[in-house]
């Protein structure tokens, strides 16, 4: 109930151009955070094709080039420049590429790439130089690349070229990340969602204490549990969760509709939690039917009303007896006057069938002045017949006699069943066709939820709803 209110637009807004200012910002607020919490992931990406971000957000996140790579990276641009100032084979490029042969060792053994979690980098750097070189070592490979004798071969302006290229890049991404005093990365995204904290603050208290106000049964804390979904706005940690709050802001401002998004939650929900407890509900009850049968509870129950637990009456009736005695009542007094004539000519045919059969009927057709006495005799006899029988059957629900006699039979019968029932054979045989039929009806039921009951229920009241509320 909480969530469905949560989506459910407020009804009354006083102040609808704050409450789409707010909206906004908290949906501002939420970019900046997936921004930060991807930075680090999409840094690289950034560093290529958006260098100016590197330079701003990198101090935020205690980010800062990496020393040892990016000496590296110096000398090469040493080496360019003192080439083009002294040629190839001068002194000082000599000594700028012995450096780099030993730049090359510490960086393949230590490694500096690992800080930043881009072993994989300085693999892709390797193979670069030992596929250029094609050397499958690789500290010989980069004792090959900086050497003056094969870049004099190669041609040193298309090696370096290849290197500022291919390489530089790789290294490029390197980076090295500073770590607090609580052992974490340091990370000063705070500075930047401390003042859109203050803001969700302040609109949260505001709300809040608003709708305490407007309901006075409840307190400031019950308001604030009301708007629970905009906690997540104001925890320092677990920022992804403001996607809930935000979300339902735009909804409650008009700026998103999630009414169809709602609806099928709600579908779905319903649909599953329905059909599940329908088939527990169902299957449950019919195994304890089952269980019952199988002790001999039914069989115990009516056969010995005496063991039945004290029946509540509601208005001291008996509704069953009340209900047959009705029914009863209105067949004879007012259902079978108005039968009659079909009652009459049902008995007058089957008078005439069975008399047709008779040769003294069938001789007495023959005789002149007497072929239509039969015929009246049939008719009459009908009539009377049918008369005294509904006449009989009126006197006999006001004989008190006839009451008794119905009740003995009655008493009569049961006691008869009841002894036959308790024989073992024909009570375990009638137990054992009800488990089963029961078994059927649970193996049904449950395929009929299956295939579509519950759906077809959910379908019916979308469009119930439909009409209502069109």
């Amino acid at each position: 109930m909480t969530t469905k209110s949560a989506i459910t637009k407020p009804d009354q807004t006083r102040n609808r151009w704050l409450v789409k200012l707010i909206a906004i910002i908290a949906l501002v607020n939420f970019c900046f955070v997936i921004f930060d919490l991807s930075y680090v992931s999409w840094r690289d990406f950034y560093l290529h094709h958006w260098a100016s971000i590197i330079q701003v957000y990198d101090p935020i996140k205690g980010i800062e080039p990496h020393r040892e790579t990016q000496n590296y990276l110096n000398k090469v641009d040493e080496l360019e420049t003192q080439v083009l100032q002294n040629g190839l084979q001068s002194s000082p490029v000599e000594n700028l590429l012995q450096e780099l042969r030993s730049l090359s060792n510490e960086m393949i053994e230590d490694n500096p790439f690992a800080v930043a979690n881009k072993s994989g980098i300085l693999e892709k750097i390797k193979n670069q130089i030992r596929d250029r070189v094609h050397i499958k070592s690789s500290h010989k490979a980069f004792a090959l690349f900086w050497s003056q004798e094969y870049l004099s071969q190669a041609g040193w302006q298309e090696e370096l070229n290849f290197f500022n290229t291919k390489t530089r890049p790789l290294i490029q991404t390197n980076y090295y990340r500073n770590i607090g005093t609580n052992g974490k990365f340091i990370d000063n995204f705070w500075q930047i969602d401390l003042p859109f904290v203050i803001v969700f603050a302040l609109d949260f208290l505001i709300r809040t204490f608003s709708i305490s106000r407007r309901s006075p049964g409840l307190n400031w804390l019950k308001g604030m549990l009301r708007r629970w979904y905009d906690i997540f706005l104001l925890l320092p940690f677990l920022r992804w969760l403001r996607v809930i709050p935000v979300t339902l802001r735009l909804h409650q401002a008009d700026l998103l509709n999630l009414e169809l998004v709602r609806r099928e939650i709600n579908h779905d929900l319903v649909a599953n939690f329905a059909e599940e407890i329908t088939e527990i509900v169902g299957i449950r009850l019919i195994a304890q039917m089952q269980e019952s049968i199988g002790r001999g509870d039914v069989a115990r129950w009516l056969l010995h009303p005496e063991t039945r637990r004290p029946y509540i009456q509601v208005n001291n009736t008996d509704e069953v007896k009340a209900i047959a005695t009705r029914l009863v009542n209105l067949s004879v007094y007012d259902v079978l006057p108005q039968i009659q004539p079909d009652i009459e000519a049902l008995v007058h045919h089957t008078l005439k069938s069975t008399l047709n059969q008779s040769p003294v009927y069938q001789q007495l057709q023959n005789i002149p002045g007497l072929n239509q006495l039969p015929t009246q005799f049939t008719e009459r006899l009908a009539k009377d017949l049918s008369q005294s029988t509904y006449s009989n059957l009126k006197k006999a629900l006001e004989d008190p006699v006839v009451g008794e006699l119905s009740s003995r039979l009655l008493k009569n019968f049961r006691d008869a069943l009841e002894k036959e029932l308790q024989k073992k054979h024909n009570l375990q045989e009638i137990q054992s066709l009800l488990v089963d039929m029961l078994e059927e009806i649970k193996i049904n039921y449950v395929r009929g939820i299956a295939e579509g009951g519950v759906e077809k229920i959910l379908e019916e009241a979308d469009q119930l709803h439909q009409i209502i509320h069109h």
